[in-house]
């Protein structure tokens, strides 16, 4: 006769050998990548296209199986549409140019013709060194810079040393001017957008900070009351470099500008695309899985970040294929608004878990900047009921791990859920934190909230945000892997008799150097 134990044991070995059958012998990852990739590309955050990719995400969940799907509404801003855009040298010779509209700036209302001026302008004190020469002009607000080539590979995986590298301890830092710093910076854009338009500019343009021919596009200015005056353009750095020299070496290069544009203002409001697995014991919790669903414009937001959302879609489908019936809910959150600073996964965590007190007014990126500053946390009622969130946003790389986020009473049961996938090449869990994505705030109210770790490939040389981030660069065997270790893992946390120990509720920390002094900041 065997034991409870033993028995429990047998069954979750049954579990993840049927997982992996399922994940590697009839996987649906790329053809799940292929219809939101290469079906419907590029899901700027309330963009016509994000609109279609939402309900796209609702009936995949829906056809999946999973329960109680639906759209979580958070207060956002303008939708934008990229429809066609063009720009082209005109004099002193006729050059098509890589360049692409910056997201959420106004179109031109037809071609543009206007002779360039190199302005180059990062603070307000720039300002003055360029008053009354700017009228008519199509002002090149970066400085061109030199050619670099690369010296690394632009595609890598990690190895044992990279991997170990990562398990090393980081102090954190803590600077009680940050919050200043980062306001101003938001503000930037529209203080320098304010000025070229009252000296008479007709548009500005940017260069790409990648060389190879790669454009961005980003832009933040999404709120309704902070749309820009002015045609903003990212132009890549070869060309970008080309025409600041023409503009040194004789008469100003002519440009001629096309961006057709639209907002879209019949919803103010984006939304988390959110399905479950229902757990048996409706006082045990849940464990959740997420990646952010938006991309930016320039490409198809293939590993940036289709990958982590077809892995979390595809960890669904193999756990509700399979039947499982587990202890506590397994959720799946497709993100929105991570692009635009974590938006999404920040009002999951202010109307589910906890709150933290912001200025009055305070909206968007600006809540968002205040949100980490505010003291003391409040717990929601729901605060505890999220015993381990896993995230996915690294690229299409395989799992190599997961970082433990200083969270090191975690470290042996995240070690043992993930065992059974070592051979696959997860093996790490690391001390090392890493942050920009949608785990963060969770960690910031004592979630335990984890990333995964991926190999590189070519994530962070090339594709991030690019042109070039399409489908030909997602990697089927890595996306396979990943999901099955996804699902694993999701499953190991929901049924496991232990919880993970969450980290001490972060209070107020004091300066990391409070003896330090710093130039006079520039107003």
């Amino acid at each position: 006769m065997l034991l409870a134990g033993a028995s429990a044991a047998t069954h979750a070995q049954s579990d993840t050998s049927r997982i992996i059958d399922e994940g590697m012998n009839r996987s649906q990852v790329m053809s799940t990548a292929h219809e939101v990739v290469d079906g419907i590309g590029s899901r700027l955050t309330n963009s016509s296209s994000m609109r279609r990719a939402e309900d796209w995400a609702v009936s995949k969940m829906q056809a999946f199986g999973l329960s109680n799907v639906r759209r979580e509404g958070f207060e956002f801003g303008r939708g934008w549409d990229l429809i066609d855009s063009e720009v082209r040298l005109i004099s002193p010779r006729p050059i098509k140019l890589t360049a692409i509209p910056v997201a959420w700036t106004p179109g031109t209302n037809g071609v543009l013709r206007a002779p360039v001026i190199v302005a180059p302008i990062s603070e307000r004190r720039h300002f003055a060194a360029y008053r009354g020469q700017l009228r008519g002009k199509i002002v090149l607000v970066s400085l061109p810079g030199e050619g670099s080539e690369p010296t690394d590979p632009y595609f890598k995986r990690h190895d044992d040393a990279a991997l170990k590298k990562l398990d090393e301890y980081n102090q954190p830092r803590h600077d009680p001017d940050a919050l200043e710093e980062r306001l101003k910076r938001q503000k930037f854009a529209a203080d320098l957008d304010d000025f070229l338009a009252s000296e008479g500019a007709l548009a500005w343009a940017r260069i790409s900070y990648r060389d190879g021919k790669l454009v961005h596009g980003a832009g933040y200015t999404f709120q309704t009351a902070a749309t820009p005056k002015l045609p903003g353009i990212e132009i890549a750095a070869e060309d970008y470099r080309r025409l600041a020299r023409f503009a040194k070496d004789g008469d100003a290069p002519v440009l001629e500008v096309k961006s057709d544009v639209r907002f879209i203002d019949d919803d103010s409001k984006a939304y988390n695309i959110i399905g479950e697995i229902p757990g048996s014991d409706p006082k045990a919790g849940y464990v959740m899985a997420g990646a952010h669903f938006d991309s930016w414009a320039a490409g198809d937001g293939a590993v940036d970040n289709a990958a982590g959302s077809v892995v979390v879609l595809e960890a669904a489908r193999i756990l509700r294929s399979l039947g499982v019936r587990p202890k506590r809910t397994i959720r799946f959150t497709l993100w929105s608004g991570e692009e635009q600073g974590l938006l999404g996964s920040l009002a999951y965590i202010d109307q589910h878990i906890a709150t933290r007190p912001a200025p009055a007014g305070a909206s968007g990126q600006q809540w968002a900047s205040y949100w980490r500053e505010g003291w003391p946390i409040q717990r929601k009622p729901g605060y505890g009921d999220l015993k381990a969130y896993f995230n996915m946003d690294n690229g299409s790389g395989k799992l190599r791990g997961v970082y433990a986020e200083g969270n090191y009473g975690a470290v042996t049961l995240l070690k043992d859920w993930m065992s059974p996938f070592n051979n696959m090449g997860a093996t790490a869990v690391v001390a090392a934190p890493t942050g920009g994505t949608d785990h963060v705030y969770m960690q910031a109210v004592g979630v335990p909230g984890f990333q995964f770790i991926q190999d590189p490939l070519d994530y962070g040389s090339r594709l991030h945000h690019t042109n070039i981030d399409t489908f030909d660069h997602l990697k089927a065997d890595d996306l396979r892997q990943a999901s099955v270790v996804m699902a694993g893992m999701l499953l190991a946390a929901a049924n496991s008799d232990k919880e993970l120990p969450r980290p001490p509720l972060p209070t107020k920390p004091l300066p990391s150097d409070p003896f330090e002094y710093e130039y006079p900041k520039d107003e």
